[in-house]
């Protein structure tokens, strides 16, 4: 299992009238924590971009618990459960707060896919080859 944790600090734009986080933002929090998790190990969607692939996300599930609010600092856990094997990459994300109160869950799916031609493909030897021992 891979897991990597991300620090983000809410800013005021990212809360309504109550000064909770906006749900819209956490997609935006899962992002960040993913692109991060993956440059913890050694690699960049910027690589992945480099070397022809895309990964849309297909699929979002968040499950909101409590609140965060302005000026808070999360800790956003990217957790990978599985190590891929086919097109297809599972994320599941949780988001703490200061305390180590769990916020937020999100589960996210995203596809390997050729960005020439649009179709389905399989992760890049060079990014397995870097997820691969922690599922040893």
């Amino acid at each position: 299992m891979f897991i990597s944790e991300t620090n983000i600090r809410v800013r005021y734009a990212e809360t309504d009238q109550m000064g909770v986080v906006y749900h819209g933002n956490y997609a935006q929090y899962f992002e960040t924590a993913r692109a991060e998790s993956i440059r913890q190990l050694g690699f960049t969607y910027k690589d992945l971009e480099a070397v022809g692939i895309i990964m849309p996300v297909v699929e979002l599930h968040t499950k909101f618990i409590r609140p965060a609010h302005y000026d808070e600092l999360l800790t956003v856990k990217v957790i990978l459960k599985e190590l891929p094997t086919g097109h297809r990459i599972e994320f599941h994300h949780e988001v703490y707060n200061e305390k180590n109160i769990l916020l937020t869950l999100g589960r996210i799916v995203l596809y390997f896919m050729d960005a020439k031609t649009m179709k389905k493909t399989t992760m890049p030897q060079r990014l397995h080859e870097k997820i691969e021992p922690y599922f040893k």
